[in-house]
């Protein structure tokens, strides 16, 4: 079995910490109401009148469109969102909602103003699809019973509810379900500074002491402007800490952290530097496609695209041309660099 990446922007089983269990009593680490809620700072303020707004006519909130990579807090908003409407947040998956009684199961369940949460939207199946819009428009679903002259369609009243979608790639849903959002946004990746202050507000909550602002600097800059990654490298320090240097934290501290999990001053890993050196050294910095990148590796081309490649384009180590993936000039004097 393949080794978790920490700089993963999915989800792994270590990140189990940052939410509350019965069996650690430890308040979860993701914010709660919009004012936890750090960065993102347009996206807070259309959401903040939006929500103003539902609250003062006691109605649901617009539907809502999420969309970006993986990690930056999709799943938290849709939480936040219940939170700030006093509701509960239902949440499932595209994958999951494989026929229409799936959906209509939930739905029905919901009470008034709930949030029902769908990641991976864009991978609903067309039949279940064609349920969510009467959904979303008129708060009514229509299931059919039974087949061929013994057929009845059943019309279901639903209480008024917010539907959030979230997706990676947001080019791969149908124009009739996107124009049914009323709010529509790009999550982008964090900026250090904002990193710094998500860790720093998660270090309490985890009953550590204070850190210095450096060492803080140092584990938001290989974070990958992603708060998920920023999360799973403080435990890995705070363990690397209590282990080793009597629960000191200092920027030499996260230094050695780091570099024993194979993460370099960019925030990449075997994987991304492997990709990097495969461009380089097999088809002369490119050009390429990523399907020949992806032989080349013995990895899934999926898995580059969604997981690899973002943050090497955000970084401007890699450029998307019409020819195919090339190296930058700045990936390549990284690479030597690190060597």
């Amino acid at each position: 079995m393949a080794r978790e990446r920490i700089i993963s922007p999915s989800e792994i089983a270590s990140d189990q910490e940052t939410h509350a269990s019965t069996i650690d009593p430890r308040p979860s680490i993701r914010p709660t109401t919009l004012d936890q809620y750090l960065g993102q700072s347009e996206l807070r303020e259309r959401l903040s009148i939006a929500l103003d707004a539902a609250k003062q006519r006691n109605d649901p909130m617009e539907h809502v469109l999420l969309y970006g990579p993986p990690g930056l807090g999709k799943t938290t908003l849709a939480h936040v969102i219940a939170n700030e409407l006093g509701t509960r947040a239902w949440v499932t998956s595209g994958p999951a909602l494989t026929k229409g009684s799936d959906l209509v199961g939930t739905l029905t369940r919901m009470e008034p103003n709930d949030v029902l949460f769908i990641d991976e939207i864009h991978r609903l199946p067309a039949a279940v699809e064609e349920y969510i819009y009467p959904a979303m428009e008129d708060y009514k679903i229509d299931f059919t019973l039974d087949s061929g002259m013994h057929a009845r369609v059943v019309t279901y009243a639903l209480q008024p509810f917010t539907l959030i979608g979230a997706t990676t790639r947001a080019g791969l849903l149908t124009a009739a379900l996107r124009s049914r959002f009323g709010i529509v946004h790009n999550i982008r990746f964090y900026e250090c500074e904002e990193l710094a202050e998500i860790v720093k507000q998660a270090i309490p909550k985890l009953h550590m002491e204070p850190i210095d602002d450096a060492s803080l600097h140092r584990i938001a800059s290989r974070s990958r402007g992603t708060p998920r990654i920023a999360l799973r490298l403080l435990r890995r320090v705070r363990d690397y800490a209590q282990v080793r240097c009597d629960h000191i934290i200092d920027p030499s501290v996260v230094d050695e952290t780091l570099k024993l999990e194979g993460i370099d001053e960019a925030g990449l890993d075997a994987l991304d530097r492997a990709y990097l050196e495969t461009l380089t050294s097999i088809y002369d910095g490119g050009p390429v496609g990523v399907e020949a990148i992806a032989a080349s590796l013995g990895e899934d081309v999926g898995t580059l695209q969604d997981v690899v490649e973002p943050y090497l384009l955000q970084a401007g180590l890699l450029a998307r041309t019409r020819q195919g993936r090339k190296i930058t000039d700045f990936g390549m004097n990284h690479l030597k660099s690190a060597s």
